[in-house]
């Protein structure tokens, strides 16, 4: 750093003004220490610069930014924050701070990739206004931070394909009131930054053609009040296309049948129709355009019932397809559901009923057995099971008492309990689940992405070819008109491809959607996709296959009986904190074994403990603590050495003259872990990998219980980054699964990063791509397996679309398909699609 740089950077931290809340004042906090998040974004740079950058690159400003803040005269520059999407590698950062700095009004700007954040000063609001719409322009989508004012978010009705949610965006982008808008398909959800009221921006989406309302506060039973009843153009379109069609079987003369069919292209095709409209006038090409081409120009060729049948037809898939893909976007709704609306909050010596939001950290809430439990906390009296699988997956139930937290929506299965709030509704562990999944169903996969890029180039190309297709032969070929317009806007239909861009979101959301309620958080569907092709897993050992505490293995009484022998070593350890000591100590209250009275209690660091019990000076050390005592330990050598070979670590207890008994210690496996490894192995999966710190014995020992193919011992934080670079470096996708703590460098290495105990730290929830919300490994397989199924389902659909679109032009020129055929092929391939990503939903999908 520059002799002027360290200066500024000097100045900037002492300053000590009064912080406006969401601005940042400048000289007041631009060099405040705020963690990255470990990625920026799912589309991430190349391996080389997959890690954090974690340079602080807030006070690097410019000479010409420094003369401007420092002249007298400049008025104090306010510095806006905003959450940056889109940049996968540092040139990203330096072209927007460019651009931005062009801009008029703008008076300083910087951008940080390390953080995926940009920090904007103004001459006015107008300024901070632009930004996400600049920003868009050169690509990228940028977020205000805490600007006072949030992005409202929207439910939308009627989106069936991304080119609506499009339509809906730059309608909307061109209100002179709306700052930035973000329409995401595969939730049905809009994301709206704007200085009107909502009822305005609900008319505007109504005006594309879709029916909007505010998420927040949404209730089954509110929504029921608020929202209209749609109008059932479907069935009354329907209704007038079988009027028309059996009028052709009788005497009804062809004036009234072709009025009826008008009717039901009139009925059926008003909402299309106005939608085309919009979308033409925002200069997007979507599937109402296609459509409202298709029936249109089949009434002016006097092909009335084909006319009919088209709008027909559409109406009916649209809404079959609305009714399957809002159950695919509430596969989260659930999760919603789980905790109450309600608690019972400690008053005085009262217990009042309260809603949630109402409830403030600190105060006390009664849990009754059978109940939910309202909001995360501690407890404080009482003890009882709780049934925690809504959040954590784990399929069995887990034993509290005073002390340990609880979350929002376990249930409480037995005793009563009063629990102390720890965090307010909008912070419990389920609303941030419930938080990062929507986020992640907003994310698109590479797969997506590459769909929509595909769908963008091929929809006007084909648009366009049903132009020439209608113009070209007649004027040079030879044909009749009506023959080839026909046949032009069957392509039309046709060139609709719906069905290939709900390929992927629709399978992505259902997936995502389902681990969630098995209590394993999926960051996007770049994860997902990663997920389905890992090839092999390293596992961190302590506290990942193993319980991370040390527990008794061994007890070789070598006088007298074993009870004797633990209540000796009970009352020697009684008073020691140390964790071995917690084990034999813990071994003997488990087996009820009383500890004997003692005195002159003693601790010998380095070597172990000592007491006197009935009048002899009992010792619980190491071999070393004996050894120096002069007891002989050589008929114990071979033993000795068996126990440490597998690992354990060796208490031996007896007095001054001779040993008494071995009691082994060592790290136990959990339970869980070898079912998991088992049926990750039937999984196929390659090679499953043990990385430990400790030595090769108990490295050997825990891997042979493990049931893991191999292991890395004596491995040092950045040994495991090395190590998970080896795995890759043979041509494996490698996922690491860790704490989301200590493992942060080998996680961020690795393809994929699965952090578990999610529900009890908030560091894994944000530095990992998977998290199991459980503390151990039992719902992994259900993961990878998920993956993969998810990576098939989207093959199938892609495939299955492609191959749709292909037959039904193939079909057209010989004349083969009709376009009520064009019509059905189409909704028709987007419903089977839609139904094949559903099966990702079921709980054992």
């Amino acid at each position: 750093m520059s002799t002027n740089e360290k200066d500024i950077q000097n100045s900037c931290c002492s300053g000590s003004n009064e912080q406006i809340p969401g601005v940042i004042q400048s000289g007041s906090s631009c060099c405040s220490k705020e963690k990255p998040s470990r990625r920026v974004e799912e589309n991430s740079c190349p391996s080389n610069q997959r890690k954090e950058e974690r340079e602080n690159l807030c006070c690097e400003t410019s000479e010409e930014e420094e003369d401007e803040d420092s002249s007298p005269s400049a008025p104090p520059t306010q510095l806006v924050e905003y959450q940056v999407k889109g940049m996968d590698c540092p040139s990203c950062a330096a072209t927007i701070e460019k651009s931005i700095r062009k801009k008029e009004g703008v008076q300083s700007v910087s951008v940080h990739y390390g953080t995926a954040k940009m920090a904007v000063g103004g001459e006015n609001q107008a300024v901070y206004d632009q930004i996400p719409h600049q920003m868009k322009k050169l690509g990228f989508e940028a977020e205000p931070l805490q600007t006072g004012r949030e992005m409202e978010t929207y439910k939308v009705e009627g989106m069936d394909c991304g080119s609506c949610a499009a339509t809906i965006e730059k309608h909307l982008s061109n209100h002179p009131n709306v700052q930035d808008v973000r329409v995401n398909f595969s939730t049905g959800k809009l994301h709206v930054l704007h200085t009107i009221k909502p009822e305005e921006i609900m008319r505007e989406v109504q005006k594309s053609g879709f029916e909007a309302y505010l998420e927040k506060g949404d209730s089954s039973k509110e929504r029921q009040r608020t929202a209209r009843r749609p109008f059932p153009s479907a069935a009354i379109s329907g209704a007038l296309l079988a009027l028309g069609f059996i009028g052709t079987f009788t005497t009804l003369s062809a004036e009234w049948v072709t009025a009826f069919y008008a009717l039901a292209i009139a009925v059926g095709g008003w909402k299309p129709l106005r939608s085309a409209f919009y979308a033409v006038r925002s200069g997007s090409l979507d599937m109402n355009v296609l459509m409202a081409s298709a029936a249109l120009g089949a009434a002016l060729i006097g092909e009335w019932f084909e006319g009919a049948m088209v709008v027909w037809l559409f109406a009916l898939g649209n809404s079959l397809q609305n009714r399957s893909l809002e159950k695919t976007r509430d596969s989260i709704r659930s999760l919603m559901n789980i905790a109450p609306a309600e608690a019972l909050v400690k008053e005085g010596r009262q217990w009042v009923s309260k809603a949630v939001e109402e409830v403030s950290i600190g105060e006390v809430i009664v849990v009754k057995p059978g109940d939910r439990v309202p909001l995360d906390g501690e407890i404080i009296q009482g003890a009882s099971s709780l049934n925690q699988a809504p959040i954590t997956g784990e399929s069995l139930p887990v034993d509290k008492q005073e002390g340990d937290s609880v979350y929002a929506g376990t249930i409480n299965e037995s005793g009563s309990l009063e629990v102390r709030v720890t965090k307010r509704s909008e912070d419990t562990a389920i609303a941030k689940i419930i938080h990062l999944v929507e986020e992640a169903q907003e994310k698109k996969a590479p797969t997506q992405a590459f769909v929509d890029r595909f769908a963008a180039v091929y929809t006007p190309i084909v648009f366009m070819l049903a132009l020439l297709v209608m113009v070209i032969p007649p004027l040079f070929i030879g044909g009749a008109w009506g023959e080839w317009l026909y046949k032009g806007i069957s392509l039309l239909v046709v060139a609709c491809p719906c069905a290939l861009v709900i390929s992927t979101p629709v399978a992505i959301v259902s997936a995502i959607g389902n681990a969630a309620r098995q209590g394993v958080l999926i960051k996007g569907g770049t994860f997902l996709e990663k997920a389905g092709a890992i090839q092999a897993i390293a596992f961190d050992k302590t506290g990942t296959l193993t319980e991370g505490k040390p527990k008794v293995a061994d007890v070789i009484a070598l006088n007298g009986e074993k009870e004797n022998l633990i209540r000796i070593a009970g009352t020697i350890e009684e008073y020691s904190t140390h964790p071995i000591a917690a084990a034999v100590s813990s071994y003997a209250s488990e087996r009820h074994i009383s500890t004997a009275h003692g005195s002159d209690f003693r601790t010998l660091p380095g070597k172990g403990a000592q007491a006197r019990i009935a009048g002899t000076v009992y010792y619980a050390g190491n071999p070393k603590l004996f050894k120096e005592m002069g007891v002989d330990l050589g008929q114990l050598k071979n033993q000795l050495d068996q126990l440490e070979s597998e690992g354990k670590t060796l208490v031996l207890i007896g007095t001054e003259k001779e040993i008494q008994g071995i009691i082994s210690v060592a790290d136990s496996i959990r339970e869980i872990t070898i079912r998991s490894i088992q049926s990750l192995k039937k999984s196929g999966l390659k090679e499953l990998v043990m990385l430990t710190g400790d030595n090769e014995g108990t490295a050997r020992r825990i891997a042979a219980e493990a049931g893991v193919d191999r292991y890395f011992a004596d491995l040092m934080p950045e040994d495991k980054t090395k190590a998970i670079e080896k795995l890759q470096e043979e041509g494996k996708q490698v996922a690491m699964v860790g704490d989301g703590i200590n493992d942060a460098p080998a996680l961020a290495s690795s393809d994929l990063g699965i952090a578990m105990g999610g529900a009890g730290t908030d560091t894994a929830m944000e530095t990992a791509d998977v998290v199991l919300m459980a503390d151990n490994l039992e719902m992994l397989p259900h993961t990878i397996r998920l993956s993969r199924k998810a990576l098939t389902i989207i093959k199938q659909n892609v495939w299955f679309s492609l191959l749709t679109k292909l037959a039904a032009l193939v079909l057209i020129f010989p004349g083969f398909l009709t376009l009520w055929m064009a019509v059905l092929s189409d909704t028709g391939a987007a419903l089977i699609v839609i139904l094949n990503s559903m099966r990702l939903l079921r709980k054992n999908a």
